[in-house]
């Protein structure tokens, strides 16, 4: 008898717990995802005061510039930096994960090297980057290096 009550105690929990329906929505946000195309993952980086993340994509000769640590992308290179908005998952306590698309910024070098400056986004026009500021710092990016 005690082992009866025991299992339909069990059993009764189990079922209940099961049958919860995930009404969670997504607060308004939306998640966008990058596709690359043909550009390889080189590097990421956060910036927790303005709650963005950033992947920087680019071709082998990006990658090239990038290891040797040079002050311009090498002639052919092309990357693409992409900021989202992070914001909590909902699916995992203490996580982060993309969200909402800022800018996709894009540095290329024609065949006789020089370089060029492209930036998409959603904010008001106001704020231009200066673009040798940029193209320096996509420049201070290092590879990550995978085993």
């Amino acid at each position: 008898m005690k082992n009866t009550i025991l299992l339909l105690l069990v059993s009764l929990i189990s079922l209940t717990a099961c049958s919860k329906e995930n009404n969670d929505t997504n607060n308004g946000l939306s998640r966008i995802v990058f596709d690359p195309g043909h550009l390889k993952f080189i590097s990421n980086s956060l910036n927790p005061k303005k709650e963005t993340m950033s992947a920087l994509y680019g071709n082998e000769k990006a990658l090239e510039s990038l290891s040797k640590e040079s002050k311009t992308p090498e002639a052919g290179a092309v990357m693409k930096l992409v900021t989202w908005k992070y914001h909590d998952n909902p699916q995992y306590i203490g996580g982060t994960i993309t969200g909402e698309l800022v800018s996709i910024e894009t540095v290329q070098a024609d065949h006789l090297g020089k370089v060029s400056y492209d930036i998409k986004n959603n904010l008001p026009q106001n704020s231009s980057p200066d673009k040798e500021e940029r193209i320096h710092y996509f420049m201070s990016y290092r590879p990550v290096s995978r085993p």
